[in-house]
């Protein structure tokens, strides 16, 4: 039986002034099989090195993608790997097959409460119904979307609230090769 390998992407623009974002990463960085890419460290420049990228894309059966919610989105660093590293012959289209049947997982950090995420809250719709470019981008590189972990609220969170994310965080990873046999 092979080992369950999990590749998570950290995509926030400065993770050295994230008050969530490099917790989150630190609470996981231990665990075996689990890979952690900080892809604004890796790449200051922002000049992705696609085949690298793809490479560790193959190796891996899960592939979290971990970043604070911007502007309805993910922010410009993820967005910019994404287009630079899912391409065509590679995660779609003619033999772009490299990610079929792997795992995406998306773990999001919000500014705003859950109760903004509501068809009559704040921001008028759902975290579903704003993440449906992301589902379908997992759909077109033949990815397996599994539940978003997302936590609300993140500037006011305590240090128990994040302490407990972090928690859930480790677990579902820690869960993911039994989840995805």
């Amino acid at each position: 039986m092979s080992t369950h390998r999990t590749l998570v992407v950290v995509a926030h623009p400065d993770l050295a002034t994230s008050g969530i974002n490099a917790q989150l990463a630190a609470a996981i960085r231990d665990i075996d099989g689990v890979t952690v890419r900080e892809i604004a460290s890796v790449y200051p420049d922002r000049r992705v090195d696609a085949a690298a990228e793809q490479e560790l894309l193959r190796r891996h059966d899960t592939i979290v993608l971990q970043f604070p919610w911007h502007w309805y989105s993910v922010p410009g660093v993820l967005k910019e790997w994404m287009d630079q590293v899912l391409t065509y012959g590679f995660a779609y289209g003619a033999g772009g097959d490299a990610l079929h049947s792997k795992r995406l997982q998306l773990v999001i950090s919000t500014g705003g409460p859950e109760a903004a995420y509501t068809p009559t809250g704040h921001n008028r719709f759902t975290m579903a119904e704003l993440l449906r470019p992301l589902e379908a981008t997992a759909h077109l590189c033949g990815l397996e979307m599994a539940e978003p972990l997302v936590l609300h609220g993140a500037p006011r969170a305590t240090r128990e609230d994040v302490a407990d994310h972090a928690a859930r965080y480790r677990e579902l990873l820690s869960a993911v090769p039994a989840a995805a046999n």
